[in-house]
């Protein structure tokens, strides 16, 4: 399962084999922006079980995680290469308390690992920030701010809603933290945030959290692409986490394949699938 055996490309055609390092950087997020209003381009990550499972009860902690029968360092690898192109990432109040028990991936400290030293560099040649700004979608303010973000030198914007504690407020912006709340009753809405991120600059969004910012997104009308790794296997369980949760969306989000490639070589040698899809827009 080294990253240096290569991946097959299915779509487009004709089939040809390409490395799995760079497989992504060569998507040019950074430079993207949303051909509509002027808007940032917002994408988003998952894996997935053939069985539509993205996350299930972790073993030990309260909390919902990948499945490790799904987790591999080749899709790692590609989360990561999405990640070096953003400009801000995404992720919610319930992954921040869920990341606290130890019962989620670390999707925010990108850089921390030695083997991402390279992605470091990457985003310093295409004149990105060192890292990625902190978006957090929070209603209740009730989760924990991680150590490495309190006063850190890349912008940390917490999106709540208007009724949200001055006192838990006061606390995130004591700790160097921009919080932007709703002008309106109700949860934090998708357009809202892509909106304000907007005003600030951002282009490149990357949502690296669930199901529930999934359909926030979706709902908004906001989301321009979907990457999904499809592992070949079934799990099952009573409990999990899908793609999209939530109330049925007023319309259907139409999605038109864009690439997809076949790695034989993880994980454990059932294999998968990485595929891109990106927004199919239907004129009025």
């Amino acid at each position: 399962m080294a990253l240096e055996d290569p991946i097959l490309r299915l779509w487009p055609q004709p089939a040809v084999e390409v490395a799995l390092e760079g497989l992504y950087l060569r998507e040019g997020l950074q430079h993207k922006h949303r051909d509509r209003a002027g808007l940032p381009f917002v994408y988003t990550n998952f894996i997935a079980s053939l069985d539509g499972r993205i996350a299930l009860p972790h073993p030990e902690k309260p909390a919902m995680a990948v499945p490790g029968e799904l987790a591999n360092p080749r899709d790692w690898r590609l989360f990561q290469e999405l990640a070096a192109q953003a400009d801000a990432i995404v992720t919610s109040g319930r992954y921040m308390r869920e990341r606290a028990v130890g019962g989620a991936q670390d999707v925010l400290a990108v850089y921390q690992d030695a083997a991402f030293a390279d992605l470091r560099d990457w985003r310093l040649a295409a004149g990105l920030a060192a890292e990625p700004a902190v978006v957090i979608m929070s209603l209740t303010l009730d989760f924990p701010l991680p150590s490495f973000l309190r006063g850190a030198n890349r912008p940390v914007i917490v999106f709540t809603g208007a009724e949200a504690s001055a006192q838990r407020i006061a606390g995130l912006a004591g700790a160097g933290v921009e919080v932007v709340q709703e002008e309106g009753p109700g949860p934090v809405r998708g357009g809202s945030v892509v909106h304000g991120l907007a005003a600030r600059g951002y282009r490149s969004i990357y949502s690296v959290t669930g199901p529930e910012v999934m359909h926030t997104l979706l709902a908004a009308d906001v989301l321009d692409r979907l990457y999904i790794t499809y592992a070949h296997r079934l799990l099952g369980g009573e409990q999990y986490a899908s793609l999209v949760e939530g109330f049925r969306l007023v319309r259907p989000v139409d999605m038109q394949l864009a690439t997809m490639y076949y790695d034989a070589h993880a994980p454990d040698g059932a294999g998968q699938c990485f595929a891109r899809f990106d927004r199919r827009y239907i004129q009025a």
